[in-house]
């Protein structure tokens, strides 16, 4: 496992207990509830798909599997798109970034199901 990966979890979970935090001490009440609900759906798939990368990269450690990488790199791509696209667009409101968060949630689907071609 690369030392990104390692780097890549330990921020996207420090960030989602950030990401908790302000949503819960500073903008409940400050900003509308569905972009409140949409912060929160945001970090609940982050830290749930930071939580299986960890797993699989403590899995892995001395074992390597392409696959397990492939699924990996996937949640990766798909935290940063489907997670930070939520995040932006809340703050921003930028139109295009609507586009960009089903992907995301498509590569953390893809990211699963290729799991089902690993063989321990």
């Amino acid at each position: 496992m690369s030392q990104f990966i390692w780097i890549f979890t330990a921020l996207s979970g420090a960030s989602s207990v950030i990401f908790g935090a302000v949503l819960v001490h500073v903008l409940k009440g400050s900003i509308d509830l569905s972009d409140l609900e949409r912060i929160e759906t945001a970090v609940f798939y982050q830290f749930i798909h930071t939580l299986a990368i960890l797993i699989l990269a403590i899995k892995i450690k001395n074992r390597i599997s392409n696959v397990i990488n492939w699924s990996v790199y996937l949640f990766i791509a798909g935290v940063i798109l489907f997670s930070g696209s939520l995040i932006i667009y809340t703050f921003t409101k930028i139109g295009f970034l609507v586009f960009i968060t089903p992907v995301g949630g498509m590569l953390l689907i893809l990211g699963w199901l290729n799991l089902i071609r690993y063989r321990p």
